[in-house]
């Protein structure tokens, strides 16, 4: 791994932290990230090009760019989003109007979660300042469940030592 790719994520990670101090925040987006991520997969798996479809496609791109910011949080990444690209495929086998409400409604319930973390945390997102933060924020919660279970403590400092974001 490249030091400049790591200064990248760790500073995105910090920045990232920033928005993220409240533990009630923290708690909604374990729950609110991984259904975006799985409700954007799932309309992409109705799209397919060769067979192949595009959720596949952009599920091989973000693990790419997840191992290349990070290697253990990006392969954590992958063993996340394999279950996730399987659903996806198997709702979106079962026709197009059943896609789109699963995905309206992990989508919405997604977002609902986040925001209600986000009233708690009296701040705003962090993609309101960083459209780059929707790419770290699945990193960002992969990085906790590693660090809950022993695993990349070096992000613990980075994530523990981040200031508080404007409100």
């Amino acid at each position: 791994m490249s030091g400049s790719l790591d200064s990248v994520f760790t500073r995105q990670l910090a920045v990232y932290a920033s928005y993220h101090r409240d533990h009630r925040n923290r708690a909604t987006h374990f729950i609110g990230i991984p259904a975006i991520v799985f409700s954007i997969l799932v309309p992409l798996a109705l799209v397919r090009i060769d067979g192949v479809s595009i959720a596949l496609m952009v599920a091989i791109l973000a693990v790419l760019g997840w191992v290349a910011l990070d290697r253990v949080v990006g392969l954590a990444m992958l063993v996340m989003i394999v279950p996730m690209l399987l659903i996806a495929e198997w709702v979106a086998g079962h026709g197009n109007a059943t896609a789109w409400i699963v995905f309206a409604i992990f989508f919405v319930g997604g977002w609902a979660f986040q925001l209600v973390g986000h009233v708690w945390e009296g701040r705003r997102p962090a993609l309101a300042d960083n459209l780059f933060q929707p790419f770290i924020g699945p990193m960002f919660i992969m990085a906790e469940v590693l660090m809950m279970i022993g695993l990349k403590q070096d992000l613990k400092a980075v994530i523990d030592g981040a200031p508080h974001a404007p409100a």
